[in-house]
This record gives C-alpha cells, structure tokens and sequence, in this order.
C-alpha cells in the first residue's frame, strides 16, 4: 500500500465513517485494511467505497473492524482481582461512592464486569456513577441491551457471579436488567470530546496502544487532568504510560497508575 493511496483510503474513512486514521500506527491499520478488502470481495478500495458510500451495514462493519472490538467479562482476571482487593477499597476510603469512566467501553463487557465487581464488594445498593463511552455506535447499542454474548465472553466470570447476574437465552448471554441500570453508556470520542473531571478511577485498556506516540501522550495527560488526586487509571496488560511521573502519575501496581497529590491509605 503506497503512501498516495492509504491517503486516499483515510480521506474516504474519514468522510464516510468519522473516524481519523491519521491519529492511529499506520503499519497496524494498513495490515488491518488490506484483510478488510479481502474479505469484502472488491478488487480495489475505490469500488469497495462506491458500493459501500450508500450501506450502511457495510460502513458499520469497516468500523467495527478499524475500531477492533474484541475483549470478555473479567478480562484477565488476576488484575481484576488486584482492583477489587487493593484499589477499589482505597478509593473508597473518605468516599461514599465512587465515579468511574470506562473509555473505549466496546461491547460493555469491562463496565459490566466493574459494575458486577463493585456490587460485590460494597453492596447492590451503592449507587457508584459508572460512565461508559464508546467512538462506535454499533457496539453501544449492544452494551446498552445487554447482549447477547456468547459463552467464550463469559468463561471468566465465576460461576455465582454468572447465575447472580446474567440470564441465559438461545441466543447466548445476557446482563441482568438491573445490573444494566448501573451504568450509563455515551457515545464519546477519545480525540475530539472533552473529558470530565473529579473522576475516581478511569479503566481504559488496550486502546490507547493503537494510537501513536505523540496521541498517546496527550492522552494520558487529559487521563490524569480527569481523575481527582489520589484517583487511579487502571490500563491494559501490555501497556505502560510514558514517563508517567512527569505527566503527575505514579505506580498504584503492575497496570495501576494513581494520581499525586493525595495521601492514599487503605479502609480500616
């Protein structure tokens, strides 16, 4: 793929979708692209955009893909076990409830995996403020029913938990209305929409690896800038923030970053 077309290529997703390639690593979307035009049975990326300028099922999926929308409930599950044992108590401490912001939420399965956690810990009845937000639309819709998933989404959800907060239909999987009630979905675009503010606790994992360095860092800078101090961003296993003590954070644990500027202790 020559520099002249993957200019042409991000222009048309640009104009099509509204999603700006130029922020994302170019080798990982070039690959990405070309599996996409295979699949889609044009020859060229000009009659594929011809025949899918007026179909929108064929644009949802092209962004769906770019936008890779892959993860489970409980998603590696020993740092979720480290967030419900270490920091979700120490945030807790001086606080009644807590806001959290899920970014890059895809199909729901982190915030619904959070909410499920935080029932567990402080009870049903605590009304915590979970945001979940999305660039996709699509996969908002899908968070926002509750399904269905199927049965590899759920193999890490403890077998309690599963009967406890889940119904089980022909289709697959589904989030218990109540449970749904917990978390407000939104749709939100990491590079273009304001943050909030005075936030608790931010989970946003395996997306920002995607973008390029100089996206990452401003990022990770409006990440920090949202959290109250003391507050922490929980990222994805593979992922480190840059000179992260120079952007305000330091280390709360292998993927935990908390915010300076307060004393942190753990409940009594």
């Amino acid at each position: 793929m020559d520099q002249l077309e993957y200019a042409f290529i991000k222009r048309e997703v640009l104009r099509l979708t509204g999603v700006d390639l130029n922020y994302y690593k170019a080798p990982q979307v070039q690959r990405r692209l070309r599996t996409h035009l295979l699949r889609s049975g044009h020859t060229t990326w000009r009659k594929f955009f011809h025949a899918a300028q007026d179909d929108p099922v064929v644009l949802g999926k092209l962004k769906d893909y770019l936008t890779i929308n892959v993860s489970s409930f409980f998603r590696d599950p020993k740092k979720f076990a480290y967030l419900r044992e270490s920091i979700v108590p120490e945030l807790m401490h001086g606080h009644s409830k807590l806001r959290v912001w899920s970014a890059g939420c895809s199909r729901g399965h982190e915030p619904y995996s959070l909410a499920i956690m935080l029932a567990e810990v402080t009870g049903p009845y605590r009304r915590h403020q979970i945001l979940a937000t999305d660039i996709d639309q699509s996969a908002l819709k899908w968070a926002r029913a509750g399904g269905p998933y199927p049965a590899e989404d759920v193999e890490n959800v403890p077998p309690t938990l599963l009967s406890r907060y889940f119904k089980v239909q022909e289709d697959g999987y589904w989030v218990a209305e109540n449970v749904r009630r917990w978390i407000t979905f939104r749709h939100h675009n990491l590079l273009a929409d304001p943050f909030e503010s005075g936030l608790d606790l931010i989970i946003c994992r395996n997306v920002v690896i995607y973008f390029t360095a100089e996206v990452k860092k401003q990022l990770y800078n409006h990440f920090h800038d949202a959290l109250r101090p003391g507050g922490v961003l929980f990222v994805g296993g593979t992922e480190i923030v840059p000179q992260a003590s120079n952007i305000g954070f330091e280390s709360a644990g292998f993927s935990f970053y908390r915010r300076n500027g307060a004393e942190h202790r753990l409940s009594k």
